[in-house]
């Protein structure tokens, strides 16, 4: 069975909703610097929508992120062994 995307319901892109959600989690920017960051490279989209996307996607990116750092401890681990 394949996976659903969790994005398909959405208008905008994939790429875009994971750049606004990993700009507000990675920098210590407000949701309205980001929609700023965001306006001047065209994309316009609310502040609101952008808190949205953080409470929907945000604990799958932080699942991501933790997966990505298990795998790159166990694998630096095998190679110092």
């Amino acid at each position: 069975m394949t996976k659903r995307s969790p994005f398909r319901y959405f208008k905008t892109s994939p790429v875009i909703i994971r750049l606004a959600v990993m700009l507000y989690i990675r920098f210590p920017l407000s949701l309205r610097n980001v929609e700023d960051l965001l306006h001047e490279r065209g994309v316009d989209i609310s502040h609101e929508t952008i808190r949205y996307w953080w409470h929907r996607f945000g604990p799958m990116f932080a699942s991501e992120i933790r997966k990505r750092r298990i795998e790159g401890l166990r694998s630096s681990r095998t190679r110092c062994s």
